[in-house]
């Protein structure tokens, strides 16, 4: 197997914080995948026709290997679009569509227009709807959220005032590493709790009430961090690349709340942050934000599974992401295998005890552990 891991391409590689998708380079977080510094209207408004994906990937690459695994693991017939979506991948497709019909009320002129997807990490047959209204009032899990707002903002605030425990954490506030991802300019920094369904431990515990509140709300996440944004900055047009996940933000802290000096457009439409608002849209339309005001502007940002994709494409993609954490899931040893399998598993597990698991990935299921227990793993911290 890691022979195999030699001989895959990069674009299989994603990262977290700013992109979820298959990606561009190794994970590190806070970094960025693909992003481009600017995007001309010829280029934001091309389309592309999917190709045909009818051949089965070659077994004696990674991606062939992962396909196979895919198969046995998973009945064929369930997981179709993300064997699809994978061997796009594999061939590099970059999908890009004009969406302007899926918003409500349609969008007709495609030629003004920026309601384009650009999403080389791609599963046909998902809504692609720049806001995804009343989620705050449909969806539990963002009701959950809601009504935790003013416990996660008040930890936030309190562990941004502490420099000292704040030094803690993993990683605090990393910026886009790479040159590609000059879209985000640099005030737009992240602190990471989440990525890929795996937790940071040591960011969890530096914000135990958020972790739980995100564990806690059943939301299908797949990535959750702080994001930070720089007064007077802004972050260029551009695309996240993938379609199968949607970002949530629960606004913290927004300068000179509900004066429209923080705001975010997806596709043709402008809103503004306002504090403890849960907001949900695509990010694999074009999309841009300012901070026009003299402050820090602050953000929960959440990524979570598309809701089109059924149960088993969910648990599909992330034994994609599994196997490019752990490559050895796709060894031919059964005892390797196992062991891949049990490591995969203990590092999605909530690494706070004393919580309840959530629905989604991150989660860890069944029953609290002892007070005992849970005191004596405070006094080592």
């Amino acid at each position: 197997v890691k022979l195999l891991v030699l001989t895959l391409p990069l674009h299989f590689f994603f990262s977290c914080g700013d992109a979820f998708s298959y990606g561009s380079r190794p994970r590190s977080l806070g970094s960025t995948t693909h992003l481009r510094s600017t995007v001309s209207d010829d280029v934001m408004r091309s389309v592309t026709n999917i190709p045909s994906t009818s051949a089965p990937l070659s077994q004696n690459t990674f991606a062939g290997k992962v396909e196979q695994a895919l198969m046995q693991r998973f009945k064929p017939s369930k997981i179709e679009r993300v064997i699809t979506s994978w061997r796009l991948a594999e061939i590099g497709y970059e999908h890009r569509e004009f969406v302007g019909d899926q918003q409500v009320p349609p969008i007709t002129d495609a030629a003004t227009s920026r309601c384009y997807q650009h999403a080389p990490s791609y599963v046909p047959g998902l809504k692609a709807t720049a806001w995804w209204d009343h989620a705050g009032d449909d969806l539990a899990w963002a009701k959950s959220l809601t009504k935790s707002f003013e416990s996660i903002r008040d930890e936030f605030t309190s562990v941004m005032s502490a420099p000292d425990k704040l030094s803690e954490g993993n990683n605090v506030w990393a910026g886009a590493l790479s040159t590609d991802a000059e879209s985000y300019g640099e005030g737009w920094k992240t602190l990471v709790l989440l990525n890929r369904g795996q937790w940071d431990e040591n960011n969890a515990k530096l914000f135990p009430a958020t972790s739980r509140a995100i564990n806690q709300s059943g939301a299908p996440v797949a990535e959750a961090f702080f994001a930070s944004m720089k007064p007077q900055t802004s972050i260029k047009p551009h695309s996240d690349f993938t379609n199968f996940v949607l970002t949530s933000h629960l606004p913290l802290v927004i300068p000179e709340n509900g004066n429209n000096k923080c705001r975010l457009s997806v596709g043709d439409e402008t809103r503004e942050w306002l504090e403890g608002k849960v907001i949900l849209f695509d990010t694999s339309i074009y999309h841009d934000a300012i901070n026009d005001s003299e402050e820090m502007r602050y953000i929960l940002m959440l990524r979570v599974w598309h809701p089109d994709l059924t149960k088993e494409e969910i648990e599909a993609l992330q034994f994609i992401y599994d196997c490019l954490e752990i490559p050895e899931l796709l060894s031919d040893d059964p005892g390797t295998v196992f062991m891949a399998e049990q490591r995969a598993k203990m590092v999605k597990e909530f690494p706070l005890i004393g919580s309840q698991a959530s629905g989604g990935f991150g989660g860890v299921k069944g029953g609290k552990k002892t007070k005992g227990k849970a005191k004596r793993k405070k006094g080592r911290k």
